[in-house]
């Protein structure tokens, strides 16, 4: 261990809304020694660019912005007194829970925590990650990137706009675009379905009859010091652009909304575990990962669609950090593994140990398709037990199920409990 090492009860890595939520939470289950390092220079996350509502409809019963939203969990933390260190950048987090950090004031510090909460959140995957074709004009933008230019930075990206991937944050852009002048021409989308909200769809795409291709994808850019054109085709059922289906789109900017990466290197090099679907932490029922002591919550553990599930998710896991701290989370005891099949991708638990869990316990997945009218059931080994009918299922929205203690604690010899689809 370095020296001059500073001893901390609870540390959290990251001041967003996985963030101030966890560290509430540790705080509010008596973990008083609480301290948040945020690399940015004020807290929030990236909440402080999402000017659109939307936000709080779960927690508050009322619609907000992303920085009215997060202004109230940074309003509580300083009700509290929680310690943050911002502009603070954590390099390392050693296996035994020692964390390092480097910043302008304090240069290189080394802190021992009694429990960690990795909230680091996700990025967007990048231009590279595509390999279409072209050169490296000016005018490519990710999404997020645009939406701080626009919101913080008071920049128009361009203004003749084509988009690529219907994540949440590209519909959001096209509308945010054209509300301030811009020509969005269309939303290209490689997969058969949106990646979004089907709210997200309906109120910045339709409402402002802007097109949604799916099943297409960009295939070429053009320009040199800046984008002129692109060229959309038709994907066949292998992804592959069929001929003869491209269409020339002329334009100044291209924003890529294609996905969302956690957040995980730091994890990576800790030891974590990490789920190959989410690319998030395996995490157990309090959310804790392969490393004791060191939790995660948020986007940083898989990509979110709201943000309050980000909140109930953290607050979990700072209770939990704050009881591991405290000497009082118990033995782990037996574990009953969870699976998901049948157009389940995964979910998050990957583990259940009955004993340790709450009264209840929310399970969250994503499905990897567009299903109508199918059951999500849960099977305890072979026995169903829970069998309960969706109209629509889409991979851009999670889905959950909520197992109770009792039940599992009705069945010890337990071993497996499966989630998955069925159409009858």
């Amino acid at each position: 261990m370095p020296r001059e090492v500073e001893h901390r009860s609870v540390v959290v890595v990251g001041g967003g809304p996985a963030g101030l939520a966890a560290a509430i939470a540790a705080y509010e289950a008596g973990e008083t020694d609480v301290l948040i390092l945020e690399r940015d220079t004020q807290l929030g996350g990236i909440l402080n660019q999402c000017i659109h509502n939307g936000f709080g409809l779960h927690t508050f019963k009322e619609e907000l912005t992303g920085p009215e939203y997060a202004a109230r969990f940074v309003a509580r933390a300083d009700e509290l007194g929680i310690e943050r260190r911002l502009g603070t950048m954590v390099v390392d987090i050693s296996n035994d829970r020692v964390v390092t950090t480097v910043s302008p004031d304090r240069g290189i510090s080394h802190i021992k925590a009694g429990a960690v909460v990795l909230a680091m959140g996700c990025r967007e995957r990048p231009r590279g990650a595509l390999a279409t074709p072209g050169y490296r004009p000016a005018g490519i933008y990710s999404a997020g990137t645009a939406q701080r230019l626009v919101n913080i930075e008071g920049q128009m990206p361009g203004r003749e706009v084509v988009i690529l991937g219907s994540g949440d944050i590209g519909l959001i852009m096209a509308r945010r675009m054209t509300f301030e002048g811009a020509h969005v021409q269309c939303v290209a989308e490689i997969m058969p379905y949106s990646g979004g909200l089907k709210r997200n769809i309906v109120q910045c795409l339709d409402d402002f009859g802007i097109p949604l291709l799916l099943s297409h994808t960009v295939t070429r850019i053009e320009g040199k010091q800046r984008v002129e054109a692109v060229w959309i085709a038709e994907v066949d059922e292998h992804m592959k652009p069929v001929p003869g289906t491209e269409v020339r789109y002329p334009c100044d900017t291209l924003l890529l909304s294609v996905g969302l990466l956690p957040e995980n290197e730091l994890s990576r090099a800790a030891g974590v575990q990490i789920n190959p679907v989410t690319r998030g932490p395996v995490v157990n029922e309090s959310l804790e990962t392969s490393i004791p002591g060191v939790f995660a919550c948020g986007n940083v553990l898989h990509v979110h669609d709201l943000v309050d599930y980000v909140s109930e998710e953290a607050a979990s896991a700072g209770t939990a950090a704050a009881r591991y701290a405290q000497g009082l989370s118990g033995e782990a005891s037996t574990s009953v593994t969870l699976v998901a099949k049948d157009g389940v991708r995964y979910t998050v638990p990957s583990t259940i140990d009955p004993q340790r869990m709450g009264e209840q316990l929310t399970v969250r997945f994503r499905v990897g398709n567009v299903y109508r009218d199918h059951y999500v059931s849960v099977y305890f080994d072979d026995e169903r037990v829970q069998h309960r009918k969706k109209r629509v299922m889409a991979p851009g929205e999670m889905e959950q199920v909520t197992l109770k203690r009792a039940d599992l604690l009705a069945r010890p010899e337990l071993s497996t409990i499966t989630i998955k689809l069925e159409e009858e």
